[in-house]
């Protein structure tokens, strides 16, 4: 029964840090970001290029991650998105150009090859990141087996989630983000510069990502399509919570990372995420606007 339960809170638990990432740029700015999961995907990356050639470990990696994802964000969301608030459609279509993009240069070594630079360990192939070996023996507490990675994805969400609190409802730059998902034009008109905070918003939920992506390859293979199905999980979390509520999107990452370890375990990933997509579609029937969504006009 421990095991499940801790697969399910370490599944919840990058969720979280996926949809944090939409649900605040998505009630800030109105921009559906398809090329969210591979943010994620970079942030993999990063912490498998980081111990190849840097022979940098896991927690260095995170950092480094969550600063790579971040500056490609920020780079998505001056080159692109800046010119699309406000049409919600365009920004859904341009983020997909952008994640298959993105994808195509993992596989194509960044375009280095071109010039007949080669970097080893980047590319099309499928890739591993080592977890230190502290982390992957398992610990008996008290009768229960305890996963060491997995209570440190457990850990290292709740950090970041109260980080992202205390930035969203006790910094002057989270009131200026929340007054712009109430009304940008009203922010906008009280002297808060929008683009600023929307670009700095963008920037830190790429970073989340990253990190995602890095306690992610601890236990998946990296590979440039892995963002695809990790973004889709992101935006059901995002929905189910009530897009710009936190405490929507914890208690929906909680609940969907749950149910889907606890039916993965009894049966099998594939109806797992069926009875996922059920549950969804339940909640969105009675609950449209998601289980907290605060977000009015």
């Amino acid at each position: 029964m421990s095991d499940i339960i801790f697969i399910g809170l370490s599944l919840s638990s990058i969720l979280l840090l996926i949809a944090l990432g939409l649900s605040i740029t998505y009630g800030a700015m109105g921009v559906i970001n398809m090329a969210h999961g591979e943010l994620v995907m970079i942030g993999a990356y990063t912490a498998v290029l980081a111990g190849l050639h840097l022979g940098l470990n896991l927690f260095f990696a995170l950092p480094l991650a969550f600063v790579t994802s971040g500056l490609v964000g920020l780079v998505i969301e001056r080159l692109v998105i800046r010119r699309l608030y406000g049409r919600i459609i365009d920004t859904l279509l341009a983020t997909w150009g952008v994640a298959i993009l993105l994808q195509q240069l993992i596989r194509l070594e960044f375009g280095l090859s071109f010039f007949g630079i080669h970097i080893d360990g980047l590319g099309p192939g499928l890739q591993n990141m080592t977890v230190p070996a502290f982390l992957t023996q398992p610990l008996d507490v008290a009768g229960m087996t305890i996963q060491p990675y997995r209570t440190f994805i457990i850990v290292v969400t709740l950090m970041l989630a109260g980080l992202t609190w205390w930035l969203m409802y006790r910094t002057p730059m989270g009131v200026q983000v929340r007054a712009i998902m109430r009304n940008p034009q009203i922010a906008a008109a009280c002297g808060i510069d929008v683009r600023r905070v929307s670009a700095l918003t963008f920037a830190y939920g790429s970073g989340l990502a990253g990190i995602a992506g890095v306690l992610l390859a601890g236990f998946k293979t990296v590979m440039p399509e892995m963002g695809a199905s990790v973004v889709v999980d992101g935006f059901l979390v995002v929905v189910v919570g009530g897009v710009g509520s936190l405490l929507g999107t914890i208690l929906a990452a909680g609940i969907l990372g749950q149910i889907n370890g606890i039916v993965a375990l009894a049966s099998n990933d594939i109806i797992a995420r069926a009875v996922v997509f059920a549950v969804v579609i339940a909640l969105i029937l009675w609950r449209p606007r998601g289980l907290f969504s605060f977000k009015s006009r």
